[in-house]
């Protein structure tokens, strides 16, 4: 009877011990059914053994740590069973820590299924499951949301980039913010920028982004520009100096392109950076000198038209020389005469330029002429037939002059009929001077008036002309003096881009 009692007394000093065991039942009216059986053996051995019992008085830590683990695997089969039903592998999942619950875990799938991820969404990177809906998921997508990302493409942009799921708002996120605000990026683009771009929020502030943007300003680019660009290609910040934007800015450069040419085209076209050296651009150069491209003019073509040296252009060159040749009755040479002073005729449809030729063809001139003339003046192939009307019509009903004219200088069609043609022949006519077209047009306002003035007809001469190197050369005098450099590099950038 006296053992009895010491027995009963010892186990009720170990019950508040394990009270969570017993709470997890609470339809147990008997608590100590849930006590392990070994306990039991060991209180409740023979008369003999109770003298052991002081050896016992205390469970074991071991114990407690066993049974924890236990918990832990017993949940974790649980959640693993829950997500395979669900479509979802769990197999990237083993060394990640989960929740207790199967309740918890599956208010983490429903929240991202909310926002619009699939099965397919959360098996290409499960890892999203261990991110907590409350510590996680709702500051981010939260802050994402403040900063111009709209709420129905947070799905959109978790499916982009899981990993933001992970980030610390203040550690993180917010400085990645803060750092494209001191680019000049508007407030209202750091959303579209991150969308474009959002591995952006995983990039160290002191790491490529910086030094991208300081090689950028070193070679000329404007730093006032640098947020313009980064809106419009935010590829630029994670792109390696030394490997990617260095060997293309040295390549082009080496082509003849002045680095301050190069600093202006890349202000309004910074994705040429985006090109694959090697593979894309290299290749490309090679193809237009195989098609008979002057060495001494890529330099030009690329200022006018930067987009050639991302285009399939092997393809594009062999389908347009064949339709010069078959269409237009412009051979090789000449196609590449037309390619060297217009290389967007490249991307041009066919049928865009075959309405101005129809319509050369169809005022009686000859195909001969008409070859000629698209390969003097190849932006003929790219004006709208309804201005070429107006222009023509005048200058057979008002002009009189003979079709000829406009075989030697068919410039004529590029300018403006009300503007330049009108007012410069009105002038003309009243001082009874007759000059050619290319006497009255090709020439600035001021120096229109200045040849008025004179009284006399200059010797006519062809436009400034691009020269390796990047300096201007003009008909007649030396090359540009070392103090004009710059401002003539911005004058042959206006003159080609805005081809």
């Amino acid at each position: 009877m006296v053992a009895r009692r010491k027995v009963l007394n010892l186990l009720s000093t170990l019950i508040p011990h394990h009270a969570n065991a017993f709470s997890r039942h609470p339809h147990d009216h008997n608590p100590f059914t849930k006590i392990p059986k070994t306990l039991f053996r060991v209180y409740y051995g023979t008369q003999s053994s109770a003298s052991k019992l002081p050896e016992y008085e205390m469970p074991s830590v071991t114990w407690g740590v066993i049974q924890g683990r236990k918990e832990k695997l017993v949940s974790r089969v649980i959640i693993f069973d829950y997500l395979k039903g669900l479509g979802i592998i769990p197999d990237e999942l083993h060394d990640l820590e989960l929740p207790s619950t199967v309740d918890v875990m599956r208010e983490r799938v429903e929240f991202l299924q909310k926002l619009g991820l699939t099965v397919d969404d959360i098996n290409n990177y499960p890892l999203m499951l261990g991110c907590s809906v409350r510590k996680n998921m709702i500051p981010v997508l939260g802050y994402l949301e403040k900063i111009g990302i709209a709420r129905p493409k947070l799905g959109g942009f978790v499916k982009n980039y899981p990993q933001v799921l992970h980030a610390s708002v203040i550690v993180e996120l917010a400085p990645v913010v803060k750092f494209l605000r001191g680019l000049d990026v508007e407030k209202d683009d750091i959303g579209y920028v991150l969308q474009k771009y959002p591995e952006l929020l995983g990039f160290k502030l002191e790491g490529t982004m910086s030094t991208s943007v300081a090689y950028l300003v070193s070679i000329g680019v404007n730093p006032r520009d640098i947020g313009p660009m980064v809106t419009q290609y935010p590829y630029l910040l994670g792109m390696r100096v030394g490997t990617v934007i260095k060997p293309m800015i040295d390549y082009l450069v080496d082509l003849g392109l002045p680095k301050k040419v190069l600093a202006r085209m890349l202000e309004k076209r910074a994705y040429v950076l985006g090109y694959d050296l090697e593979e894309t651009v290299k290749p490309n150069v090679e193809c237009l000198i195989s098609f008979g491209v002057g060495r001494d003019c890529l330099a030009s073509i690329i200022a006018q038209y930067p987009q050639i040296l991302g285009l399939p252009l092997k393809a594009k060159l062999s389908t347009q020389q064949y339709f010069f040749s078959l269409k237009l009755k412009v051979d090789p040479e000449g196609f590449a005469r037309v390619v060297e002073n217009m290389p967007q005729v490249v991307s041009l449809h066919q049928h865009v330029i075959m309405k101005p030729v129809e319509f050369l063809l169809g005022r009686t001139i000859p195909a001969q002429d008409v070859a000629s003339m698209v390969v003097k003046c190849p932006q003929l192939v790219a004006l709208r037939v309804e201005l070429m009307k107006n222009s023509y019509y005048f200058f057979k009903s008002e002009m009189g002059r003979p079709l000829q004219e406009l075989v030697e200088f068919p410039e004529y069609f590029t300018y403006s009929l009300e503007s330049r043609i009108k007012p410069r022949y009105q002038r003309l006519k009243s001082k009874g001077i007759r000059c050619s077209l290319n006497w009255m047009l090709n020439c600035s306002d001021q120096r229109f008036e200045e040849r008025l003035q004179g009284h006399y007809i200059e010797t006519e001469s062809v436009g400034p002309r691009f020269c390796m190197g990047g300096k201007l050369e003009l008909p007649g005098n030396g090359l540009v003096s070392d103090e004009e450099e710059e401002s003539d590099d911005e004058l042959l950038y206006r003159r080609t881009v805005s081809l």
